[in-house]
C-alpha cells in the first residue's frame, strides 16, 4: 500500500494512493460501515478510533490497521464517486498535493558514505563502521514544495537516498528479526550545505544538513510488504531533467536490516522514525566542476517501486 498524508480544507488526512486517486482512509471506512448498516455518527466515531489522524500512530497499529486500510480502499475502489456528507472519499492524485509521509518523526537518522560508488568518487576507503548523523524534523518538506537555499550557504548539494520508516518500537533487535520492524520505504533527498558541512574550521554535519526544507521526502510511504528486496532497487536523481546520480541499492555497504539492528543497540527506535540510508555517487560536490543548486532548479529523486519525489529550488 502507498500511504500518504494530504490536506483537504482545514483537515489533514491519512490516505492511500490507489491508481490516480488518493483515498481518504477515515472517510472511506466511515462510508463502508454506513453501507453495512451503521448510522453516520456511530460509523464516524468508530472510523476515527480505527484510523488515527497521525501517521506515527497509524504505523504503530501494525498489521491490524493495515487490514482496516485495505478494507477502506476496497470500498473506495468499488464506489469511486461515493460522497460522505457531501464530500468525496477519494480525490484526484494530480490535483491533490501530498504532504511528507511522516510529519512529526521523533528522529531522522542518516548514514554517511554508505554507497561503494560514493566512496569511490571521494577516493575514500569503505567505512568499517556505519557513519551516523542526524537531521532535525524542522528540515522536513513536502513533495512539490521548494527547497530553500539559505543565505548562510553558497554551496548547496543534492543527495538521493532510500529511506525506511520504523513501524514498531525496536531495542536490541537482531539483524534476522529486523525486517519485522520496518513499516515501509520512501524517497529522501539529504540536501546538504557543503560549505558549512566541510568548512575546515567548522565541519558541522548537522548544521550543514538541517537547514529548513533540507529533508524532502515522499511522495508516499510504500509499505514493506510491497518491496521484495530493499537491497535491489534502482535509484537515480535528475537535476533539471539531467541524470546526476544513477545506482542501485545493492551498492549499499550497510543494509537496511543491519542498520535497524545496529541503531537499536544504542537507542530505542520508535514508530515513525526515519532512517535515510546514504547516497550513491554523482553528488554535486565531487563533480568537476562542482554543481550547486540554484534558484529555478528542479530536483527529482526516483527509486524503483517508490515513485518520484520532485522539488523546485528557490532562494530563502
Amino acid at each position: 500500500m502507498k500511504l500518504a498524508r494530504f490536506r483537504t480544507g482545514e483537515r489533514e488526512c491519512i490516505g492511500a494512493v490507489e491508481g490516480d486517486q488518493v483515498v481518504d482512509l477515515r472517510a472511506a471506512l466511515t462510508a463502508a460501515m454506513m453501507g453495512a448498516g451503521m448510522s453516520h455518527d456511530q460509523a464516524a466515531a468508530e472510523a476515527a478510533e480505527r484510523i488515527p489522524g497521525n501517521m506515527r500512530e497509524f504505523l504503530a497499529g501494525g498489521g491490524p490497521l493495515l487490514q482496516v486500510a485495505h478494507e477502506a480502499v476496497a470500498f473506495a475502489h468499488a464506489y469511486p464517486d461515493h460522497l460522505l456528507a457531501g464530500q468525496p472519499i477519494s480525490y484526484p492524485l494530480a490535483s491533490t498535493p501530498l504532504l511528507c509521509p511522516i510529519g512529526d518523526p521523533q528522529k531522522i537518522i542518516c548514514v554517511g558514505q554508505n554507497y561503494r560508488d560514493h566512496c569511490e568518487e571521494q577516493n575514500q576507503p569503505l567505512p568499517e563502521r556505519a557513519i551516523i548523523f542526524a537531521k532535525f524534523a524542522s528540515a522536513l518538506t513536502h513533495p512539490g514544495a521548494p527547497i530553500l537555499l539559505p543565505k548562510a550557504s553558497e554551496k548547496v548539494d543534492y543527495e538521493a537516498e532510500l529511506a525506511f520508516v520504523i513501524g514498531k518500537r525496536a531495542k536490541h533487535v537482531s539483524e534476522e528479526d529486523a525486517k519485522d520492524y520496518v513499516a515501509g520505504y520512501m524517497c529522501f533527498d539529504d540536501v546538504s550545505a557543503r560549505d558549512i558541512q566541510m568548512h575546515p574550521a567548522e565541519k558541522q554535519w548537522i548544521r550543514g544538513k538541517s537547514p529548513d526544507t533540507f529533508a524532502p521526502c515522499g511522495p508516499y510511504l510504500v509499505t514493506a510488504d510491497e518491496i521484495a528486496d530493499p537491497h535491489d532497487l534502482d535509484i537515480q536523481l535528475t537535476l533539471n531533467g539531467e541524470v546526476m546520480q544513477k545506482s542501485n541499492t545493492s551498492n549499499l555497504i550497510f543494509g537496511v536490516y543491519y542498520l535497524v539492528s545496529h541503531l537499536s543497540k544504542t537507542m530505542t527506535l520508535e514508530p515513525g522514525d526515519i532512517v535515510a540510508t546514504g547516497t550513491p555517487g554523482g553528488v554535486g560536490a565531487f563533480r568537476n566542476p562542482p554543481v550547486w543548486l540554484k534558484p529555478g532548479d528542479e530536483v527529482s529523486v526516483a527509486i524503483e517501486g517508490l515513485g518520484t519525489l520532485t522539488n523546485p529550488v528557490a532562494a530563502e
